[in-house]
């Protein structure tokens, strides 16, 4: 993967590079292979490149005739593309997808992206038309951010490449904190916690000139009639899932899964350890101590190690297993903050940090099962079914722990409502269950593969995640629920569609989501930060929060948060340590907290 900066300004020749080298150098982990600036009079490109397909040729910036590209990306049917575009005049001096993406631009302008099978964030320098074109793909496994301002557009693949740039500061209004303490980790499509800087919305496209911006959306399901029989489906989805994994192992670099045992990442390694002439390396992550510790709960029932060993041993792979240290997740939260440029998912993010710098020790690309779920049905929600987001719990809770004044000027639960209907308006479908699944693809599981794109990259490591293939989406979208449920399980048809490939085992085990720690030295350790960072009498807790619930909340170790108030993982230690990321956050970010 790569890391794109850019800056467009009609109101000035751009001289000095100064700025476009800070937005691009802080993107130095995405890109740690190469690195260059390309500038025109009103317009200056930035790319760091994690050399993945063609690594001699595929440099970028990347110009033919008057068009210039910067990419962050892959494209799952570059040899299809190259053949259409050959066949419509089309020469090629490189085997990289960077060329081919470019030529699909040059021939069918704004329209490219209809052609594309890929995750991908990518602008387009028109010199003759003098415009700037941003895409995302239609899932967002690729992060574009972006700014108006004095200084014209500014835009980047990380929140930090716009606060690099001198004109951009890191001002968080009160709706801002409102809606990051009550939806958050979520984030509106579209919208950061930082005030005027923008997220691209997957399946979304941006034009920029001297008219002005316009954005509109490129893709999204479309709801029709199921009328493919069981068997059919059945078939068709295992067809589809497999042909996205295959398309997916495509690299000239070393390449892994991650494997957990469970049906997702089993499904992607069985077909990856199929398809590879050589023999296939899988990690997975556990944490120190864990066996002794894990407590069962509704959404992990239990742990991974028996599942894997089934799969290693069948499919024949070289299996690594990272073990992190609790010390290593509370020293962490600073660099999972770091990759995110927000508080987030604590410990469930370092971890994936730590993870991600053990497999690129000796791997550059991985894949991963994240968007099962949010497809078939995978997470407890979908059966028991409540009110607003069914991830976010104990908001009057977590909204108690504000000051009271800051209770009234940021109405947490009054946001997640407004927010939640607002939504649902916008929801092309009156079913229940199926408004449920669109809220899970457009909020739960953007926050996932946000987590997984920012933490990964964080280690320089590519993470492909074959379930967000649009067309497996646009497919199982229309499948009916009593098919994916089918034999009364979570993903059924999913299981069905792996019968004779999987172990039964393993095909029918029940569903349990990332590994997380219960070890009470990682409480304690968090605690201890907590304690240490209260005592500064100017920490941005302080303000906001009743110090006397802080100190119970510490002292009973979060003990009022048992159930997870956020996803299935984020319970009570992990509300300690979202607090010092605040804390964090504020320091190193200088945040400026105003009202408007």
């Amino acid at each position: 993967m790569c890391g794109i900066a850019g800056i467009v300004n009609f109101q000035q020749v751009l001289k000095d590079t100064q700025q476009i080298q800070h937005m691009t150098d802080v993107l130095a982990h995405r890109g740690p292979d190469a690195q260059a600036i390309w500038t025109e009079q009103h317009v200056q490109l930035g790319h760091r490149r994690l050399a993945v397909i063609d690594v001699a040729g595929g440099a970028q910036p990347m110009t033919k005739m008057h068009y210039t590209i910067v990419y962050n990306g892959e494209l799952y049917n570059t040899e299809e593309l190259r053949q259409t575009l050959i066949a419509r005049g089309y020469t090629f001096t490189t085997t990289s997808d960077t060329e081919v993406l470019l030529c699909a631009f040059i021939e069918w302008k704004e329209h490219c992206v209809e052609h594309l099978n890929g995750i991908f964030a990518f602008a387009v320098w028109d010199a003759n038309e003098q415009s700037i074109y941003l895409f995302r793909d239609r899932l967002g496994v690729k992060p574009l951010f972006y700014t108006e301002s004095m200084e014209g557009l500014l835009f980047g693949s990380e929140i930090k490449a716009l606060l690099a740039h001198q004109a951009v500061r890191p001002i968080v209004t009160y709706e801002g904190l409102t809606a990051f303490l009550s939806i958050g980790p979520s984030r509106k499509p579209g919208t950061t916690v930082f005030k005027n800087i923008m997220e691209l919305p997957p399946a979304h496209a941006l034009r920029f000139n001297q008219n002005g911006i316009a954005s509109w959306c490129y893709w999204d399901v479309t709801s029709k009639e199921h009328t493919d029989t069981l068997e059919q489906t059945i078939e068709h989805v295992r067809e589809l899932t497999t042909d996205a994994i295959q398309r997916q192992l495509v690299s000239d670099v070393p390449l892994c899964t991650l494997l957990s045992g469970g049906l997702d990442s089993s499904i992607i390694t069985a077909v990856a350890a199929q398809t590879l002439k050589d023999q296939l390396h899988t990690y997975s992550i556990d944490y120190e101590d864990n066996e002794q510790f894990f407590a069962k709960n509704d959404f992990q029932t239990t742990r991974d190690g028996y599942w894997i060993n089934i799969m290693s041993q069948q499919f024949n792979t070289v299996h690594h297993e990272v073990i992190v240290k609790q010390e290593q997740l509370v020293a962490y939260l600073r660099q999972a903050l770091q990759g995110k440029d927000y508080p987030s998912m604590v410990d469930i993010d370092s971890s994936l940090v730590l993870f991600g710098q053990e497999i690129k020790k000796d791997f550059t690309v991985a894949l991963s099962g994240e968007c099962a779920d949010e497809l078939f049905g995978g997470y407890p929600w979908f059966y028991n079914a409540t009110p607003y987001f069914p991830w976010i719990r104990s908001s009057d809770e977590r909204a108690q722990l504000l000051q009271e004044h800051w209770q009234k000027k940021l109405p947490l639960k009054d946001y997640l409502q407004q927010t939640y209907d607002d939504e649902i308006k916008k929801i092309p479908v009156t079913d229940k269950r199926q408004q449920l699944f669109y809220l899970n693809r457009q909020y739960f599981m953007q926050t996932l593969l946000e987590r997984k794109d920012r933490m990964t990259m964080a280690a320089g490591l590519e993470v492909r995640v074959p379930f967000a293939d649009h067309r497996l989406v646009d497919y199982v979208w229309n499948i009916p629920w009593e098919m994916k449920t089918i034999g009364g399980l979570e993903k059924g048809i999913l299981r069905k569609s792996f019968e004779g490939i999987l172990p039964q085992e393993v095909l029918y085990r029940k569903k349990n989501p990332y590994p997380k720690t219960y070890h009470p030295k990682y409480t304690n350790g968090v605690k201890k930060i907590l304690q240490q960072r209260l005592e500064n009498q100017n920490s941005i807790l302080h303000e906001l929060f009743d110090a006397q619930k802080l100190q119970e909340l510490i002292q009973s170790s979060g003990s009022s948060f048992k159930v997870p108030w956020f996803g299935q993982l984020m319970a009570g230690p992990q509300l300690l340590a979202f607090l010092v990321q605040i804390d964090m956050w504020f320091e190193e970010y200088n945040i400026e907290l105003v009202e408007h």
